[in-house]
């Protein structure tokens, strides 16, 4: 693990990358540490981001380090914060990324995971951006990436009962931050990818399903963590990676919703699970 070059009065940007252990997180910290930023890797899982921090420590000569934290916990932005701030170090690109999806019906599911989910993607993502935004903006300068999703522009099907309102409430955060914050050099995007090659459909136990769907509708996490730093670079306030899932937020937009509903209900029943495959059961 290297350290910033103080000798030199020059100190490397620091990315706090929330749910960083796998999938795009992993991927924004690989491609941040390319670019030549420190890394502040939060997720629950210590083992892979140890590991993942020493990676890219020794081979591109940044600091990495290891904020374990679980976000479904009310507040929890602070703690991680606050780790970070020990360091003596501060925030200066945020990639909320930490989340996942409950493929049940609302009630199929304990109320307390419905809660960790809202925590995880909503609440403690805004206490994050809270948090950094001041001092961003007293610097003249900072990123937030916001990861949202191709759902975020569809209307509430069966199953993932929460997921396209968190979803959406991203998008309009990045929209509503960036109108707020631009003039003080702060560049917010909101990332909407599609179907992307990582563990997520295995943590909400659709991995079978989501095996079946055409290879070419996929894209790799490396992929989407590129659109996304390219976008940002770029001011760019909304992205959607790949050509064939913009083309598909231009259709949603152009269809009646209800029509839209009807087509999403049909195709994506498969994707909602019943209560006893669920991977939450409280029994």
């Amino acid at each position: 693990m290297t350290e910033p070059s103080e000798a030199s009065g020059f100190v490397r940007p620091l990315a706090l990358v929330t749910g960083a252990s796998s999938g795009i997180g992993e991927a924004f910290a690989r491609a941040l540490a390319a670019r030549g930023c420190d890394l502040a890797l939060s997720a629950r899982r210590v083992d892979r981001l140890e590991a993942l921090a020493a990676e890219l420590a020794a081979r591109h000569g940044v600091q990495a380090f290891a904020v374990p934290a679980d976000l479904a916990v009310l507040d929890a932005h602070e703690g991680l914060l606050a780790a970070i701030a020990a360091r003596g170090r501060h925030v200066d690109i945020l990639v909320n990324n930490a989340g996942f999806s409950i493929a049940q019906s609302f009630t199929d599911v304990p109320w307390s995971k419905q809660r960790d989910f809202l925590l995880t993607l909503v609440v403690n993502a805004c206490g994050l951006a809270h948090a950094v935004i001041p001092g961003m903006a007293a610097r003249g300068q900072g990123r937030i990436i916001n990861i949202a999703s191709l759902a975020a522009f569809a209307p509430g099907v069966a199953g993932h009962t929460l997921y396209p309102g968190a979803k959406s409430l991203m998008v309009k955060l990045s929209q509503a931050l960036d109108a707020e914050y631009r003039a003080a050099g702060v560049k917010v995007t909101a990332v909407c990818p599609g179907f992307t090659l990582t563990e997520f459909a295995h943590a909400n136990g659709t991995d079978k399903v989501m095996a079946e769907a055409p290879r070419r509708l996929f894209q790799t996490a490396a992929q989407v963590a590129e659109a996304g730093l390219k976008a940002n670079d770029a001011g760019r306030v909304v992205v959607i990676p790949g050509w064939w899932n913009a083309l598909a937020v231009t259709l949603m937009r152009l269809i009646p919703e209800g029509l839209v509903r009807a087509l999403l209900m049909r195709g994506s029943a498969k994707y909602h699970l019943a209560a006893d495959e669920s991977p939450f059961r409280s029994d």
